[in-house]
């Protein structure tokens, strides 16, 4: 699969000019290493207090990102998160109970759907010096690249299906139809998680794997299919995020796209050494998980997605569904594919977390400050911004590494 996502990034739906924050901060960190200077003490004090506010329990990433992604797609997830966040104490009401992040982000899903199939198939008559410098990859290869995508994703069902002997529970017409709701549901969950990754940095890439199980329990599939779609559907966004950060990042240290033959062969050896990667997680994974499940050390979305499968739907929740899909997707609508409004709106709601949803806002407002009063100062934001993150990352693996060993 990494060969699918490699043909999506680049292109009018998934541009590399875009934010992708884990990338920038990786790409700002090799280059201060490499260059020092004014960058590398940027870059450190970012880092320094990346780490400092992680100590204090602060999601620095959200902060650090919050210099980086697009305003208002980032403004709309900060508000996200406050909303579910303080819903209970203000409303009395607990917006999970009655599906609202769920069907938000179904109905901005499917608008967002028919944006990046509207900017496919739609032909540019004109194009500016800049853009056509800047795009790597035609429409044409577009077109090509999401085609190429759906087919693996039908293929994989197909294998999938058919190692799970899953047509020992159902009839052929179930089969087709488990086969293409898979391959859709990926695909979307692909847009939808790589959508917020580019923008925001965060995605709801295991809530938007429930929402696709729940509309397969709504459709009837047997528990055996739900239980695969559920591990289908979860990790293809996933890898397509983490793919589109190393690609920023690779675009960045080859000059931004500036040599279209130079770019597309720098793409070529991370598309290598990712196929190497997953080849050496999927052997220890095949060694380690009997020792981990072993402990009980199972995710705790693992839990929720079983006790789904388990319990059911009713009827109800599929209203609950259909009614708040509207907003959500006039939301999506109002804001259009460049700032992403309803998309991002929906990741905060599924995401609760109410100091990261301070901390993007707090840091817009300090962005916005320093972007009227010292617009010269927008590169060594944006330096120290990557900083604040690599911090927060720096500290949150010692601190797995130190659990870990205890």
């Amino acid at each position: 699969m990494p060969c699918c996502y490699i043909n999506f990034f680049d292109t009018k739906v998934f541009p590399a000019k875009e934010a992708w924050p884990p990338g920038i901060a990786t790409a700002e960190a090799i280059k201060a290493g490499d260059e020092g200077g004014k960058r590398a003490k940027y870059l450190l004090s970012g880092i320094g207090i990346g780490i400092v506010g992680s100590i204090f329990k602060i999601p620095m990433s959200a902060f650090g990102v919050a210099f980086i992604g697009n305003i208002w797609a980032l403004s709309m997830f900060g508000i996200g998160l406050l909303v579910s966040s303080y819903s209970p104490a203000v409303f009395g009401l607990n917006l999970d109970d009655y599906y609202v992040p769920h069907g938000f982000m179904i109905g901005a899903g499917v608008v967002a759907l028919v944006q990046v199939l509207v900017l496919i198939f739609k032909k540019n008559k004109q194009s500016s010096k800049k853009e056509e410098v800047y795009q790597v990859k035609s429409t044409k290869e577009i077109g090509q690249g999401f085609g190429y995508g759906f087919v693996a994703y039908a293929t994989i069902s197909i294998i999938m299906a058919a190692a799970g002997g899953l047509y020992t529970h159902m009839s052929p017409v179930m089969m087709i139809g488990f086969i293409l709701f898979a391959a859709i549901a990926a695909f979307a969950h692909e847009l939808i998680v790589g959508i917020a990754a580019m923008h925001a940095g965060w995605f709801p890439a295991f809530a938007v794997a429930l929402i696709t199980l729940i509309i397969g329990i709504l459709i009837g599939f047997p528990i055996e299919a739900l239980a695969m779609l559920a591990g289908f559907s979860a990790c293809t966004g996933v890898a397509f995020a983490d793919m589109g950060y190393d690609l920023k990042t690779g675009f960045m240290l080859r000059g931004n796209g500036k040599d279209p033959h130079f770019e597309k062969e720098g793409r070529r050896h991370q598309l290598f050494a990712a196929i190497v990667g997953f080849s050496v997680a999927a052997v220890i994974v095949l060694f380690t998980f009997h020792h981990y499940f072993s402990q009980g050390l199972v995710p705790p979305i693992n839990h929720v997605y079983a006790a789904t499968i388990q319990s059911g739907v009713s009827s109800d929740i599929a209203v609950h569904l259909m009614l708040w899909a509207i907003p959500g997707g006039l939301l999506q609508l109002v804001g259009g594919s460049s700032k992403q409004l309803g998309i991002l709106f929906s990741t905060g709601l599924l995401l609760t977390n109410a100091l990261a949803g301070w901390a993007v806002l707090i840091g817009i407002i300090i962005r916005i400050i320093v972007l009227k009063y010292a617009p010269k100062q927008e590169q060594n934001m944006t330096i120290m911004a990557a900083g604040i993150i690599a911090g927060d990352a720096i500290y949150s693996f010692l601190s797995s590494i130190v659990k870990i060993g205890k």
